[in-house]
């Protein structure tokens, strides 16, 4: 008799895990190919007052490859089903904590890039939003010494919010 109980009980979790499904796209994007077929991403020009030269070409480079990496877009240069420009609007440190000697004790380094999006075949979700990525660094440590790594990891993250902005639909 237990043994009956057994077998239809794994027969009844087999016919509830069967039936049941789920389905993911592991690459984050919820793209429409037999619609979309290409994607342009323009160089995004930096019109900050505060100025690191890298961080422009780290930038661009980085978007492309978060899209070329994520998703069969084709990048083209000009007419792209998708569309993405803009400019690096600022970059810029702040103090974000003082030590009980009434010294900056950390300081909060931040990268803002202004996008506008268009979808030729779906012009509902255009949109022009701007997106800000931020790092913390002591400030025991020179900017110099750090910089690369922080603006690293900023071209990192406001690469992904612009990919999940415009493709993911999140």
């Amino acid at each position: 008799m237990k043994i009956q109980i057994i077998k239809y009980s794994l027969l009844a979790l087999l016919v509830i895990l069967t039936s049941c499904s789920v389905s993911y796209k592991f690459n984050g994007s919820n793209i429409d190919y037999n619609k979309v077929k290409t994607i342009q991403i323009a160089e995004f020009p930096i019109r900050s007052a505060y100025v690191w030269g890298p961080m422009g070409p780290m930038f661009n480079n980085e978007l492309k490859d978060e899209f070329a990496n994520h998703t069969r877009l084709i990048q083209v240069k000009r007419n792209g089903d998708l569309k993405i420009e803009g400019e690096i609007v600022r970059y810029e440190q702040r103090n974000k904590s003082v030590s009980s000697e009434g010294y900056s004790a950390q300081t909060e380094l931040s990268m803002t890039v202004n996008v506008r999006f268009t979808n030729n075949t779906n012009h509902k979700e255009d949109f022009e939003q701007q997106f800000t990525a931020t790092s913390v660094y002591e400030t025991t440590q020179s900017l110099n010494s750090v910089q690369e790594q922080l603006v690293t990891e900023m071209v990192k993250s406001l690469s992904e919010q612009i990919f999940n902005a415009t493709v993911a639909n999140w």
